[in-house]
């Protein structure tokens, strides 16, 4: 590797240090008031999350049933069926 090869290498390094390094969060403080009720309401806030995330499932797994019973093979056993 040559001397300009490494700077080049190095620049391009730095280049993307600075690029991914300029995001910049707000400060919040958070008061101790404010996080025992964060911590209170994580219980209903995962009873909740957990009943919507049944609930999908159910209603997935009933139109993946209904999808299913129109589809081979069970058309396949109604059509000799009805030929015989």
């Amino acid at each position: 590797m040559t001397l300009t090869e490494k700077i080049v290498g190095i620049l391009a390094i730095l280049v993307f240090m600075l690029i991914t390094g300029v995001a910049k969060a707000e400060e919040k403080t958070i008061t101790p008031k404010e996080f025992v009720t964060n911590v209170a309401e994580v219980p209903g806030k995962l009873v909740t999350f957990i009943g919507n995330e049944v609930d999908k499932t159910k209603e997935y797994q009933a139109k993946s049933w209904a999808d299913m019973k129109t589809k081979w093979p069970f058309t396949m056993f109604k059509k000799n069926a009805t030929q015989n």
